[in-house]
């Protein structure tokens, strides 16, 4: 384990800083005109896995082509038009990286490709996109990158099935470790993370509900006050789990979860992160594969650098994915 030489500007040593900024109009601003260039180059692709699933995701060709190749996996409620992966996104694009921001199912104004919900548990098709784009783009470097939810799937990829899928390298910004501790830190930590997330799922599973009104009725949605209340209504209701507990650590990767990693991969983590406890950094396995970083201030995939409001984890994964 070891630091990695961010230091937070004075005025930023709060995870509700870092939150409030890294998500303000400002920084939006800033990212999108940073980043025009990269938008405007991006096209749309439909990812086609099996049965029927299909996925969308954003690409942009390397400019000049130098053989490597980026995907970026957003959170959970994110898409690939997040902030956090556009800035990271126009990073490594400036490095000289083909880009694939590949959005989770039901996420990125996707919830009419397919009739079952997204779960946590839905690793197979992020494996299946993940090979998907390798073989459109044969004889590429592949490397993978993930932010929170995002950033579990990437090391859940990379332990299930990274070497034949030909990664490179993979890194993890604030990686979801053990979701009971994350929903439990959500639902008594400050409202507002609970109320945020609460808030676009909602929204995502009325959505849901009004294009397939004959699968889903939800009920009032607002009845659940609390995010393991309502994820437990879902997952055993619409999940092949038999309960919470069962579906939850489905998706962890604590424990010897990535005990088999040989993918060369790296963590980064904040020790201030709101969504992400700490104390969940003790029970991960530690392969030589792997390299966790950790911060003393970032917050939940912050990490601003300073008061431009820069992200400094954009450097980080263009770091990471440069080592040899």
């Amino acid at each position: 384990m070891t630091g990695t030489g961010y230091i937070s500007p004075l005025l930023m040593r709060h995870a509700g800083v870092q939150a409030a900024l890294s998500k303000s109009g400002w920084r939006r601003d800033r990212v999108m005109g940073d980043a025009t260039s990269l938008l405007a180059a991006s096209e749309q692709l439909l990812i086609e896995c099996h049965d029927g699933v299909r996925l969308t995701a954003q690409h942009t060709p390397a400019r000049p082509p130098n053989g490597r190749l980026a995907i970026l996996l957003h959170g959970w409620e994110g898409s690939g038009g997040s902030l956090h992966v556009v800035s990271a996104a126009n990073r490594l694009w400036q490095a000289g990286f083909r880009i694939v921001r590949i959005n989770l199912r039901d996420h990125g104004d996707s919830q009419h490709l397919n009739r079952e919900i997204f779960h946590s548990c839905r690793l197979d098709e992020m494996i299946e996109a993940t090979r998907w784009v390798r073989d459109r783009f044969p004889g590429e470097s592949l490397h993978l990158g993930g932010f929170s939810l995002g950033g579990n799937f990437a090391l859940r990829i990379a332990a299930a099935e990274g070497p034949a899928l030909g990664l490179v390298r993979v890194a993890a910004v604030c990686p979801v470790l053990d979701p009971e501790e994350t929903m439990v830190a959500l639902d008594s930590g400050l409202v507002l993370y609970q109320q945020y997330y609460l808030r676009k799922w909602r929204r995502s599973l009325e959505l849901k509900a009004s294009l397939f009104p004959a699968d889903f009725d939800f009920g009032k949605l607002s009845r659940f006050r609390s995010l393991r209340d309502m994820t437990d209504f879902f997952v055993t209701r619409y999940t092949e789990f038999p309960d919470l507990a069962s579906y939850l650590h489905g998706y962890a990767i604590t424990g010897d979860r990535l005990a088999g990693l040989v993918v060369p991969s790296s963590m980064l983590l904040a020790d201030d992160d709101p969504v992400v406890p700490a104390a969940s950094i003790a029970r991960l396995a530690r392969p030589a594969a792997l390299s966790i970083h950790r911060t003393r201030w970032g917050g939940h995939c912050g990490f601003l650098a300073d008061y431009r409001l820069r992200s400094w984890s954009d450097d980080y994964l263009a770091r990471e994915f440069s080592r040899q």
